[in-house]
């Protein structure tokens, strides 16, 4: 819960899931950081000390690479050369955070590459957000990396993104999880995203108030967008209660406003996302919303434990049937956070 507010100085409450982007590498003498992956063509090749721009690097993905470098440079850590190899398990354009989980791992390794201590973990997510912003250009906010970095094995965490503080949920143990993929993936820097942060940053100001955290219901009443980002910073703070005792009348009511907000108010939801939505609580789930930016991607829903497979097979052949579009479903774990594997 909470797309959207992250960027308003709001709240939100996501999980970190049980999908990964892991980074081997191995240090080289030339002054260069040389990438590769298991799943993306190409090689990336970058200059170690965060002078090549993120945006004149093919393939496009290594922009996040030199973007990550560079970020970590204007922080005055300056890198030194590698080989590295990257494989990623996040699946790519599908609101789940594929570019924060490779921006965070990349700013985690680079800075254990010159063996120096470790960031904290408000400037590693800060860093891996500036990375990112490098790579796409698109203005994001600070959700998806502290989630990255904080998340707790079987809770979500209630993040305040003024305060940067985390407070973790426990998830209870019969609710799972359901993530499907619409079929239909999405850029951000294709998309309205930026648009939309303009016109929050607008309406704040017309207000008079630093950020739409601290609008009143009243005051925007008359303002979609502006509308989006005051109820759902509500609806954050109800879900973390409902998942505390288990409410599940409660879960589905929030998260099926939350999908009407963002597909009413915020308008970055799709025909596909909302019949997706349609289709699981059809299906017996106990609320369904899209999950990140929108515009594309996925939809999560909470089912109950013993009854995800059969929710999963009636939903996605449903939305198969109706759209002619190939669905992808998985249960998602909650998990720790990033951080260094040991052998």
């Amino acid at each position: 819960m909470g797309d959207h507010t992250d960027y308003n100085d709001g709240l939100v409450l996501p999980l970190a899931i049980d999908r990964d982007c892991l980074i081997a590498y191995r240090p080289t003498r030339n002054g260069r950081i040389r990438v590769q992956s298991s799943e993306l063509v190409g090689t990336v090749d970058v200059a170690a000390d965060g002078t090549t721009d993120p945006t004149t690097v093919e393939p496009r993905w290594g922009r996040f690479v030199a973007g990550a470098v560079a970020a970590l440079a204007n922080r005055g850590i300056h890198g030194r050369g590698l080989d590295a190899a990257l494989s990623s398990t996040v699946p790519a354009g599908a609101g789940l955070s594929s570019s924060t989980a490779l921006s965070v791992a990349l700013v985690l390794a680079l800075v254990d590459s010159l063996g120096a201590n470790a960031l904290p973990t408000v400037d590693a997510a800060r860093t891996a957000l500036d990375a990112e912003v490098r790579a796409t250009g698109v203005p994001g906010g600070l959700m998806d990396q502290l989630a990255s970095l904080l998340g707790r094995e079987g809770c979500a965490l209630l993040i305040d993104c003024r305060a940067l503080t985390a407070a973790p949920i426990p998830i209870p143990s019969d609710l799972a999880v359901l993530v499907v993929h619409s079929g239909r993936t999405r850029t951000l820097a294709d998309s309205e995203y930026a648009l939309r942060r303009a016109a929050c940053e607008a309406a704040a100001r017309r207000i008079g108030v630093t950020a739409l955290r601290d609008a009143s219901l009243d005051r925007v009443r008359d303002d979609p967008i502006a509308r989006h980002v005051v109820t759902e910073n509500a609806r954050v703070l109800e879900t973390g209660i409902a998942l505390r005792v288990g409410d599940r009348a409660v879960l589905t009511r929030l998260l099926l406003e939350s999908h009407a907000s963002l597909r009413d108010n915020y308008r970055v939801s799709t025909p596909e996302l909302d019949h997706l939505v349609d289709a699981l609580v059809g299906a017996g789930a106990f609320g369904a919303r899209l999950t990140g930016a929108g515009f594309g991607g996925c939809v999560i829903a909470l089912t109950d434990q013993a009854d995800t497979a059969r929710i999963a097979a009636d939903a996605t052949e449903s939305y198969r049937r109706s759209t002619g579009l190939e669905p992808r479903a998985f249960s998602a774990r909650a998990v720790d956070g990033a951080g260094p594997l040991t052998p």
